[in-house]
């Protein structure tokens, strides 16, 4: 027991301390617990096979594509424009949502799902995100009071009332209880995430802004000013060519950017975008070229091949209003800096062997302040040129194998990660409606755990992500593995009789002063047990011992019940006693003792507000 004791205290500290990685901290204390054989390797292992581990892998994946896709985007444009331009109202309208989800959801759930949107919304509205995804956290777990199904420890407590013969709670008979804590944390968040979490990971995003987005290049290039599309007639004679045999560029002067093509299938669930480079792309009827040059030259070849130049008002997929714009799904642009001893120094571009070589067009040429857009196919290369090439970005990214050659500018595969598949938006939303209804009602026979990971396969097979390496890349390993690895740590405690001592002591201890002394007794011990191990274990091993005590002295259990469940689930002062609160570690670039500065008041606040209120909600 003592051993036991003393790594969790050891944990406890190194996590605190923040020098050393939590997940890294985590696999260390189980370890020891398995040299000082208390846990058998299976009972060790047991947190990486445990439903909540999966569960978050799952969101993690599901959150990665409602982000991917944009509908995080779409979803924060709304909100944005409910809140106006008032941080307060933003952040108080995010902490609302984000309870009345996790009301119905899981709270691990809703933090997945309103993660990349908040990530998104505060993008949008130019506000800091550390301010507001610690509250998201706190709020999903406060929503999750509101409901017998919103967390964990709910359930733990229904489970204990009814193997003692107590009548069961109802679905909302946590609702008052829960609408306490949310207004409570509304309020006292809101100074306490102004003052310590306003300027976390400012610095970084600085670092991160230095290199142009894609939007800033399609700017400084004046890409959109010249760009025309033009759609080919089910007659035209340029169908089953390719543009090489067109010979577009030298008839007309024009230079060919991609083909759009929009897959034929019926379904809108199935609704896939197709960008091809122009060269090798066999035309076909409907296709969208994309083009760039002269407009009498547009109009020219459009009389010429029987094709229809598309309004500038007007998308190919869907019909609805949007300016001419250039999308980077599969094909993205980037800038390289010629090196002064570059062999493609006084060569034109056309012989430079860009697009024979690596399958890439030249755009434009930037040369000091000076920008060339036009008739670039005969331009002299010089020292120091800047190129815009456009390509593939897989064939964007081979050009950072010849550094002797250029350097490319920015980091394409990470613009790459960016950019949204918006047309895929429905499916994730679909997706998305379809897991929280699986996870919501009881008369779908599909495990919370399983609905999740057909969520986040769905996600992969129906396209919402560019492949699946991205999908992988969405997974926060150091949040699973920190949860994982301290998932074992309350059956080590369990198992030694460390918790049954520390708690029956404490509990027992208070019981001659009066049931209100002996609730705040039991509330503070299931809320010091939280901060150290997850708080479904917390309400497992604190239930019984709460029961009995009641029992013990004569009074209801039921405000002692709802003591171990709120004190479980409201426990902010450590980001591995809940996943919401490890799920936004990383988001946010938050330190331990980040929680510490802005859970713990609120943890202690909402407790004393409890230990009076429980009794008037639930009399003894």
């Amino acid at each position: 027991m003592y051993i036991t004791l003393t790594i969790l205290v050891l944990s406890a500290i190194f996590f605190m301390n923040g020098k050393i990685r939590s997940d890294v901290v985590a696999l260390c204390a189980l370890v020891l617990l398995l040299v000082f054989q208390i846990l058998t390797p299976e009972e060790a292992l047991s947190g990486f096979s445990n439903s909540i581990v999966i569960m978050m892998v799952g969101l993690f994946v599901v959150g990665g594509a409602i982000f991917q896709t944009g509908l995080a985007k779409m979803i924060s444009a709304k909100i944005l424009r409910m809140a106006g331009k008032s941080e307060l109202k933003l952040f108080i309208l995010v902490m609302l949502v984000t309870a009345a989800i996790g009301a119905f959801v899981s709270n691990t759930g809703t933090v997945a799902l309103m993660l990349p949107i908040v990530v998104s919304l505060a993008l949008s509205a130019n506000m800091n995100a550390s301010r507001l995804l610690m509250p998201l956290a706190f709020a999903s777990s406060m929503g999750g009071m509101m409901t017998l199904i919103g967390t964990p420890p709910n359930l733990v407590i229904q489970n204990t009332l009814t193997e003692n013969g107590y009548a069961p709670l109802s679905f909302f008979s946590f609702t008052p209880v829960g609408i306490i804590c949310v207004l409570t944390g509304i309020i006292v968040l809101i100074p306490l995430s102004k003052i310590f979490l306003s300027q976390k990971g400012q610095n970084n995003n600085n670092k991160t802004n230095r290199n142009k987005s894609l939007n800033e290049l399609v700017k400084e290039y004046q890409l959109a000013d010249n760009l025309f599309r033009i759609k080919v007639n089910p007659k035209s004679p340029v169908i089953g060519k390719n543009v090489v045999e067109l010979d577009i560029r030298k008839k007309y002067g024009l230079n060919v950017l991609e083909v759009r093509r929009i897959s034929q299938s019926q379904s809108r669930f199935l609704k896939s975008v197709n960008q091809k480079l122009a060269t090798d792309t066999t035309l076909q009827s409907e296709d969208v070229i994309y083009v760039m040059g002269d407009f009498d030259r547009i109009h020219q070849i459009a009389q010429e091949l029987d094709l229809y130049i598309i309004d500038s008002h007007t998308t190919e997929e869907s019909g609805k209003n949007k300016e001419n714009s250039l999308d980077f799904y599969d094909i993205g642009i980037a800038e390289i800096l010629l090196m002064p001893n570059s062999r493609l120094i006084n060569q034109s571009v056309k012989d430079a062997g860009f697009r024979d070589k690596y399958n890439l067009n030249v755009l434009g040429i930037r040369r000091k302040k000076e920008y060339i857009l036009h008739d670039i196919k005969d331009e002299k290369i010089h020292s120091g040129d800047v190129l815009l090439v456009q390509g593939t970005w897989n064939d964007i990214a081979r050009l950072s194998e010849d550094q002797s050659e250029w350097v490319v500018l920015g980091q394409p595969l990470t613009e790459a990660a960016k950019v949204t598949l918006d047309y895929k938006a429905p499916v994730a939303a679909t997706i998305m409606v379809l897991m929280i209804a699986a996870m919501m009602f009881d008369f779908i026979p599909i495990a919370p755990v399983t609905a999740v990971m057909i969520a986040g396969l769905l996600m992969v097979l129906t396209g919402c992500f560019r492949n699946v390496e991205s999908a992988y890349k969405t997974i926060n390993w150091e949040s699973i593995v920190l949860i994982a690895a301290m998932l074992p740590m309350s059956l080590a405690l369990e198992k030694t009789g460390a918790s049954k001592v520390i708690s029956h002591s404490l509990v027992t201890g208070l019981g001659q002063y009066g049931p209100v002394i002996l609730l705040a007794g039991v509330y503070f011990t299931t809320s010091l047990m939280t901060m150290f191990i997850s708080n479904t274990a917390t309400a497992v091993l604190l239930a019984p011992i709460a029961m009995q005590s009641a029992i013990g002295i004569g009074v209801s259990p039921y405000p002692f019940l709802f003591a171990v469940t709120v004190a479980a689930s409201m426990c902010f002062a450590s980001p591995f006693s809940t996943p919401p609160n490890a799920l936004v570690m990383p988001a946010g670039q938050y330190t331990f003792m980040d929680y510490v500065k802005v859970g713990l008041p609120l943890q202690i606040i909402i407790g004393v507000i409890m230990i009076f209120t429980l009794p008037l909600i639930f009399p003894f």
